[in-house]
């Protein structure tokens, strides 16, 4: 269990108006007190119901609005994908 000092919860929301709901601690890959060696870990998923807990709690919170433009959709037609494949080097 990490303090409320090393550990933060965010709440990334993206233009389609989803919310998706992480934890990050702070790590050290050597030693406390070498301030180079910390980071902040892989974000992990979590449910609302514990990031809003968690917010009521005094934990950090960082809310993320993102603006990332949405995916560019490729439409592929019945046999393209098969074609596809089949001229891959290493399969």
């Amino acid at each position: 269990m990490h303090s409320k000092q090393t550990v933060k919860y965010l709440c990334r929301t993206y233009q389609s108006g989803n919310c998706y709901y992480f934890k990050t601690e702070l790590i050290t890959h050597a030693s406390w007190e070498q301030l180079e060696s910390l980071s902040w870990s892989t974000p992990r998923p979590i449910s609302e119901r514990t990031f809003k807990r968690r917010e009521k709690e005094g934990y950090k919170v960082e809310y993320i609005n993102e603006t990332k433009q949405p995916a560019l959709i490729l439409p592929f037609r019945r046999g393209e994908m098969k074609e596809a494949t089949e001229k891959r080097p290493f399969s």
